[in-house]
């Protein structure tokens, strides 16, 4: 068969060299390596700053707010500020009318005089009372005398006796009367303070420095205070100073102590970061929908005014910070090349019964083969959100891969967006 083969190449010299053409293409395509279409992206692992964080969201208020109401009903008939107005302590914000309250007064003053002019007159009765007292004793005593010597019978002594006693409850009933008196124009002069009072409160004034934030009444406006305080005016007191009330999931409070550092934005600044510092963390939970957080107290300092009342804070409280150690990409801890790259990792020892033991952290670092990352089990410290800082078994220097990157056409990637994911062990 060999020497028919050979025959018959001898004779189809063309065709004989054409069929060995197609046979080495043939072998040649089954042989030629395929390119991939995807590559690493590494890495260098470096020394710096990690930093741990709890991210949270809340609200920039006033470290005190205070609510002014007034405690008489009246219509408002002046009102001297405005929103976002400066007030100083003892400033008149507003007044009531007070021509009621005015009467009530009036009235009062003519109770107390009334009630003077009475104790007066007591003050008078029981000088007479005295005075007939005195006359009834001597007339008693001449009496007495003449009765022992037998000149008066024994009945003009009892009516003399009588006389006595009656000038004696006389003068009884004056002082009684003059304390009647007394406790008159106290009650006269506590009724009259009481009105004066509502005359004063009649003039809303300002309990503290601070701005105006709202201003709930015009001119007027009737306000009534027979059940409640109705509320006129807020004020924000030392708005150079302000706090952030942030809430922290149940998850992270665990980890928020005072006086931690905190780094928060606010939408209308996007571009600046403003730092405060935990002041509180309150004990008492708030429930949402099942959700349990705590708020914490942050305080901030606004001397130059831009924070207002009521801004949406994103809040980075700082929990943990490590500078000048060797760190990699939290990323590149989750990263697993694609299943084919990557060997067998060594077979671990099985975990006792009733034990679960946590996977070692694994690193992968780039080989003198791109799709031969060599596997590297490490130790780890502190961990951040960007960084994690690396204890031991990798040195400063080392390519570590953090992603895969796709070499695909952009036509073919947009419909395959998932290749540039990456893949988990």
């Amino acid at each position: 068969m060999f020497e028919a083969v050979r025959a018959w190449v001898k004779r189809h010299r063309v065709w004989s060299a054409i069929i060995a053409l197609i046979l080495l293409l043939v072998l040649y395509r089954a042989l030629r390596p395929t390119p991939h279409d995807y590559e690493y992206v590494s890495e260098t692992v470096t020394r710096g700053e990690v930093l741990r964080k709890v991210s949270a969201s809340g609200k920039v208020r006033a470290l005190n707010t205070i609510k002014v109401g007034t405690e008489v009903s009246g219509q408002v008939t002046k009102v001297y500020v405005d929103f976002n107005s400066p007030v100083k302590a003892g400033q008149v914000l507003a007044e009531i009318d007070s021509t009621r309250v005015r009467a009530r007064v009036q009235q009062s003053e003519a109770q107390v005089a009334l009630a003077r002019a009475g104790l007066q007159q007591t003050v008078a009765n029981v000088a007479r009372s005295q005075s007939e007292l005195e006359i009834q004793q001597r007339d008693f005593a001449r009496q007495k005398a003449l009765a022992d010597r037998g000149f008066v019978s024994k009945a003009g002594l009892d009516l003399a006796q009588s006389k006595l006693n009656s000038a004696r409850n006389a003068l009884q009933v004056a002082l009684a009367q003059t304390q009647s008196g007394n406790a008159q124009i106290r009650q006269g002069t506590a009724e009259l303070s009481s009105a004066q009072l509502d005359l004063n409160r009649t003039v809303i004034i300002a309990p503290a420095s601070g701005v105006i934030i709202n201003k709930l009444v015009e001119p007027g406006t009737t306000v009534a205070a027979s059940f409640q305080t109705p509320n006129l005016f807020e004020i924000a007191a030392d708005t150079t100073k302000m706090q952030v009330e942030a809430s922290v999931d149940e998850a992270d409070i665990g980890q928020i102590v005072e006086g931690q550092n905190v780094t928060f934005t606010v939408d209308s600044y996007p571009d600046d970061v403003f730092r405060a510092k935990v002041r509180q963390v309150r004990k008492a939970p708030v429930e949402t929908q099942n959700v349990v957080s705590y708020l914490v107290i942050i305080d901030v300092n606004n001397a130059d005014g831009k924070l207002l009342p009521g801004m949406t804070a994103n809040v980075e409280i700082i929990t943990g910070v490590k500078t000048n150690v060797l760190r990699v990409p939290t990323n590149a801890l989750r990263f697993r090349p694609k299943l084919a790259d990557r060997g067998e990792p060594k077979k671990d020892k099985p975990a006792a019964p009733g034990k679960k033991e946590t996977p070692a952290p694994t690193l992968y670092l780039a080989g003198t083969d791109m799709y031969r990352p060599v596997r590297k089990q490490v130790q780890i410290g502190l961990q951040g959100d960007d960084y994690t800082e690396v204890t031991s078994g990798i040195k400063a220097g080392d390519k570590i891969l953090i992603r895969t990157k796709s070499l695909k056409p952009k036509a073919q990637t947009d419909d395959n967006a998932d290749e540039d994911d990456n893949a988990a062990s």
